[in-house]
């Protein structure tokens, strides 16, 4: 027998990806760039995303970002409150 496709299964960890916030496949390399200063709301989505789906931890992403676990957890909240809306910085009190 010569059908063996286990060589060519995405099995190795730079294949692995997640569905991003806007519905398409996220990956390690088309998250944001450690040096990000600005945090728009797609930026923040798909971290969260990538820490849910499993392509980062928590303590990953933290260091990654220089995030604190309390600031991480609060973009988490805030999707599951309020959706992407929620990230939004200018006018939180409509959200919050």
């Amino acid at each position: 027998m010569s059908v063996v496709a286990d060589t060519a299964a995405p099995s190795e960890k730079t294949d692995a990806y997640v569905i991003g916030p806007d519905g398409t496949p996220l990956t390690l390399q088309d998250l944001p760039p450690p040096t990000t200063k600005r945090w728009v709301i797609r930026r923040k989505a798909e971290v969260v995303a990538a820490v849910r789906g499993g392509l980062l931890t928590l303590e990953e992403a933290c260091n990654r970002y220089t995030l604190t676990v309390e600031e991480f957890l609060s973009w988490q909240k805030a999707i599951d409150q309020f959706g992407l809306p929620g990230l939004r910085a200018t006018r939180v009190q409509q959200y919050r």
